[in-house]
């Protein structure tokens, strides 16, 4: 059969068509590939960030956990002295005129009540290095019975005193809503409450910055909501800062992410926040903002 020109033509095209077909997609399969080449050597250069992070955390907490060990031993033995001494001092005290025998038993009492309150928050730290010496082994924390409401009030309060003792100026309106239903719930504390501490942190820069810039225009205002929902509990934190832009909302979770200026945030406090919530506690994080406007994160847990 002969064939004609036209059919050797109409052949070639063909063939080089389907050259071309499979050319473009050996060239999508080589773009797929780098992409997932980049995306891996992204995640080990992430990796190496986090181990190295994590030894360097390992190694901070254990040499703060010495002196805390001496605050926390030196003040249950100035209790017991505090409490010898007073005992001691009661036949002399009676001796006294009344004036100078509540004077002296008020000093005792006042005394005690400030070691005990240098105990509690030693333990406290005590009890954050631990967490951070777990996180920082990768060892999840034990799961135990906390009221959710009561956690949060301490960390609303020490991250407003925390950041006042770095600016006097620093003042916010602070509003509870709780749901008192709620009761307890199972998490771990000592990871919840770093989550909390770090949205409320931020929460608090993004107002005091606002508050700098319009002054008298602005009154800043950070609430806190909690609701029970039967089988989940929701945790709403709300503030009237700076708001976070569309374009940057999705990458706050990345980890070494901060719209912070240099030396004030290492961009990974909502990185961490994320796997504490969802990873460890099979919950949910999200965030809703208007920019200019307002932030608000919105977690829920299971019951």
């Amino acid at each position: 059969m002969e064939i004609t020109p036209n059919g050797h033509s109409g052949e070639l095209k063909k063939r080089i068509e389907q050259l071309d077909t499979e050319l473009n997609q050996k060239n999508k399969e080589y773009e797929d590939l780098t992409n997932q080449l980049q995306h891996v050597q992204t995640q080990l250069l992430e990796s190496e960030k986090m181990a190295t992070l994590g030894q360097l955390t390992a190694g901070i907490a254990h040499e703060i956990k010495n002196p805390l060990n001496f605050i926390t031993n030196f003040s249950e033995l100035s209790l017991e002295l505090i409490r010898e001494v007073t005992g001691e001092l009661g036949p002399y005290l009676s001796s006294l005129n009344e004036k100078d025998s509540e004077y002296i038993k008020g000093m005792l009492q006042d005394l005690e009540e400030n070691v005990k309150k240098i105990l509690e928050h030693g333990k406290r730290a005590d009890s954050i290095i631990r967490g951070m010496l777990l996180h920082s082994r990768g060892t999840a924390g034990e799961m135990v019975p906390t009221n959710l409401n009561n956690l949060l009030g301490e960390y609303v309060n020490l991250a407003f005193h925390g950041m006042r003792a770095t600016d006097n100026t620093f003042n916010i309106k602070l509003d509870y809503d709780y749901d008192n239903s709620i009761g307890m719930i199972p998490a771990i504390p000592q990871d919840l409450s770093r989550v909390f501490l770090n949205i409320i942190n931020n929460a608090f820069f993004s107002t005091h910055e606002k508050k700098k810039e319009l002054k008298d225009r602005y009154s800043p205002v950070f609430r806190v909501t909690t609701r029970d929902f039967g089988d989940r509990v929701e945790i709403r934190l709300w503030d009237n800062g700076g708001g976070i832009s569309q374009s940057i909302r999705e990458k706050i979770f990345d980890a070494f992410f901060t719209t912070k200026p240099a030396g004030l945030g290492t961009g990974l406090g909502l990185s961490i926040s994320y796997d504490i919530i969802v990873r460890e506690h099979h919950g949910e994080i999200a965030v809703d903002s208007k920019e200019g406007e307002f932030a608000e994160f919105i977690i829920r847990l299971p019951k």
